[in-house]
């Protein structure tokens, strides 16, 4: 008990006393009851964590995103595609929506500063800054912010943080383009990849904003490269794919509390510029949107051997597929079979020759059907796409 609980006990007790002249047990039990809720109240204070009511668990009506539909306000988001598709350009024209205030395709944004770390191509971004200052008629200042060197993002993001602090900037949205060029180490080791995402989520906490994550895609082109921690991690993921005609399409393939399957539409128009100092022109592109639909790639004619696979697959779908489980990898209402079982009837029917490599045999041909856009793989399952 402190000294403070012993002088209210004592200040109590004079003014009252039992028969016997000794101090109330009933005054003593209350000075120790306040003295244990104050020490309580200190620890809840000091404490750590918060233990929240499930009473006070109710639902916010602030916005939680960016750009709505498309970019959440607070978390991580992976932007992938193969090179040359368009997507740090694509990523350069959103984030300037957001600096802005502007609507994206006429969907609503959340104004807030902006800091891009351009790790690859940063030569260039003068001249696209240029080229969307001349497109959108904009005179004055941008809360745009460019960083244009190469870091290790695992070593060096405290001090990213520090200098984006010592700017004064309270950025809404930080970009870093590309994964790759800002990661010492290697994109499947399962420590590396898990260190950078801890390190994108250091800046994401300093800030309370959204990290984006411009990446490349695999060797099959499905899905990002690397480790799929950073999948796992992430709060949205968006695929940047061209389409047959040349255009590309964004695409939201998983987000947590928020839509799938959102399409953006876009094609890079060339914008001319000033001359150089040569007297020769110079040019950089914007990002415009596609005027009608958006047309996909034709699939293309699909060998003996895989179309027959297909067919297999088709087959044992309706014979024996289920419903998928709910996740963010499948497609709503998709019926599956797994890996197993189709390759089981692949060898009944001898499209797979069980004395040979079956298991080689069998990937060549289900990465040739995800390659053509013919069926979708998560895990062990297996579905056909129409």
């Amino acid at each position: 008990m402190t000294d403070a609980a012993y002088e209210e006990l004592h200040q109590r007790g004079a003014r009252r006393f039992n028969g016997n002249g000794h101090a109330n047990a009933e005054e003593l039990n209350a000075a120790e009851h306040d003295e244990e809720r104050r020490t309580r109240e200190e620890e809840r204070k000091n404490s750590r964590f918060r233990l929240i009511p499930f009473s006070e668990l109710r639902p916010t009506t602030t916005p939680n995103y960016l750009v709505k539909g498309l970019i959440p306000r607070v978390g991580l988001v992976v932007v992938w595609g193969p090179p040359k598709c368009g997507k740090s350009f694509w990523a350069f024209d959103l984030v300037m929506h957001i600096a802005l205030g502007r609507l994206y395709r006429n969907l609503r944004t959340r104004q807030g500063a902006a800091v891009y770390c351009a790790f690859e191509g940063s030569d260039g971004f003068k001249a696209r800054a240029e080229a969307f200052r001349r497109q959108n008629g904009i005179a004055g200042e941008v809360p745009f912010h460019l960083v244009p060197v190469v870091v290790d993002m695992i070593a060096d993001h405290a001090h990213l943080v520090a200098s984006i602090r010592a700017h004064e900037v309270k950025p809404a949205v930080v970009v870093l383009d590309t994964l790759n060029r800002s990661l010492v180490g290697s994109e499947s080791n399962d420590g590396d990849m898990g260190a950078y995402v801890k390190a994108a989520d250091a800046i994401r906490e300093a800030f309370g904003c959204v990290v984006i994550i411009v990446h490349h895609c695999g060797v099959d082109g499905t899905r990002p490269r690397g480790h799929t921690s950073l999948t796992g991690a992430c709060d949205a993921q968006l695929a940047v794919k061209r389409d047959g005609e040349r255009n590309f399409v964004v695409t939201v393939e998983h987000m947590k509390d928020g839509p799938e399957g959102t399409t953006i539409g876009c094609r890079l128009e060339r914008v001319e510029l000033d001359p150089d100092d040569d007297g020769d022109p110079m040019t950089s592109c914007i990002v415009a949107p596609i005027d009608g639909e958006i047309r996909g790639k034709a699939r293309p004619k699909l060998a003996p051997v895989p179309a027959a696979a297909l067919r297999e697959l088709n087959e044992l779908v309706a014979d024996v597929g289920t419903a998928a489980p709910a996740s963010t990898r499948i497609p709503r209402g998709v019926t599956c079979v797994t890996l197993d079982q189709w390759r089981e009837q692949l060898m009944k029917t001898q499209l797979v020759n069980r004395d040979g490599s079956y298991r080689e045999q069998f990937r060549r041909i289900h990465v040739t059907l995800k390659n053509a856009g013919a069926i979708g793989i998560w895990d062990n399952l297996v579905w056909t796409v129409t």
